[in-house]
């Protein structure tokens, strides 16, 4: 497999390129996951790979809880299905909750705090009540506990990843949080070999072509759970060698060609960027810099059949939107119509007009 065939099978097992999802919920639970910490980039990840989707569907998908948003993969923010909430936490939760214990006495946060803060917010919360960060905080105080530096983000986290909290719908412009057990019906527990190749699936099949290492990377898990997922799973997959390394993906989805050049507009921390150890297929090596920050920020990034062929910025005046992009090359003139009729698909989701004035830089 050469490495156009490589980006042109995860674009479609991404939902990037060809079919797309009805629903949102379908769309997040065939990726397993989408990395959020970004919030509106977030909808657009979700959004790009359902058909016809509005800014709006996606958060009327959150508010209706067929998605949820809170901390699960390596700790970060992801959007995840709702039925699978439950099950991540219980596989992952032990890990990161181990991983974090440092940090926690570094911060002083001990058993007592999290019982008392545990204690304070099912109070607050119960009902099916939600409130914004700052109102958690507030009430955090009134008790004496400190959220001073991070440490109001660390009770927020470790009681999301104990499976407490989850956020709710926004309020405005701001995320609030509820009770996990109010917003989402308690599920059926599977045991840990069952989520293991579940996670396994999701991800090759959502991800594929990849390596063991990649699902490492992106899941969290140690090498060995890795591993276990992927031996529960393999017989059900394909997989390649490329220069030395075994490549897995779903064999059942026929093969789709898009139409050369083909311009997507990724949003920040898209699974299409974020979610593979090895990036270099996709990125190369002297890129990295204009696409990641030092300290581990992903760029809207534009791809070009496949490549990273630059960033992307946004800007919103009135209903215009402006993208302009910061091109690692420049673009062909078919190459800058697809980028126009895909600046013209973001502008629809977000329910704006796409502004005249939007340029296209040269490097």
């Amino acid at each position: 497999m050469k490495t156009p065939q490589l980006l042109q099978l995860r674009l479609q097992n991404q939902s990037i390129a060809g079919t797309l999802f009805e629903k949102p919920a379908d769309a997040v639970a065939r990726m397993g996951a989408v990395q959020a910490q970004d919030y509106p980039g977030a909808l657009w990840a979700v959004g790009l790979r359902t058909h016809n989707a509005a800014e709006k569907d996606i958060e009327q998908a959150i508010r209706e809880r067929t998605i949820i948003r809170t901390w699960t993969l390596r700790g970060t923010l992801h959007i995840v299905a709702a039925a699978d909430i439950r099950w991540l936490l219980d596989l992952l939760g032990p890990r990161l909750l181990a991983g974090a214990r440092g940090r926690h006495q570094q911060l002083g946060l001990d058993d007592t705090i999290f019982k008392t803060a545990r204690d304070i917010l099912v109070h607050a919360l119960q009902g099916g009540r939600q409130l914004q960060r700052d109102e958690i905080f507030t009430l955090l105080e009134g008790a004496s506990i400190s959220t001073a530096g991070q440490r109001g983000y660390h009770i927020l986290w470790r009681l999301a990843v104990e499976g407490l909290l989850c956020f709710g719908a926004r309020r405005g412009k701001q995320p609030t949080f509820s009770l996990l057990d109010e917003w989402v019906p308690l599920a059926k527990k599977i045991d840990r070999d069952q989520a293991l190749a579940e996670f396994a699936r999701r991800y090759f099949t959502g991800h594929g072509p990849a390596t063991l290492q990649d699902f490492v990377w992106w899941s969290g898990l140690t090498g060995t759970q890795a591993r276990i997922g992927l031996d529960l799973v393999g017989a059900g997959l394909e997989n390649t060698i490329i220069a030395g390394q075994t490549y897995w993906f779903p064999g059942s989805l026929p093969a789709v060609k898009e139409p050369s050049p083909a311009v997507h507009l990724l949003p920040a921390f898209d699974e299409y960027i974020v979610a593979y150890r090895d990036r270099a297929p996709v990125l190369e090596a002297t890129r990295v810099k204009q696409a990641i920050s030092s300290n581990g920020i992903f760029y809207p990034t534009l791809v070009v059949d496949g490549r990273a062929g630059g960033t992307w910025k946004k800007a919103v005046k009135k209903d215009l939107l402006t993208i302009t992009p910061n091109l690692f090359a420049p673009l062909t003139a078919a190459e800058e119509h697809a980028f126009r009729v895909e600046a013209g698909r973001y502008a629809a989701f977000m329910d704006l007009s796409l502004g005249s004035d939007s340029v296209l830089l040269n490097p």
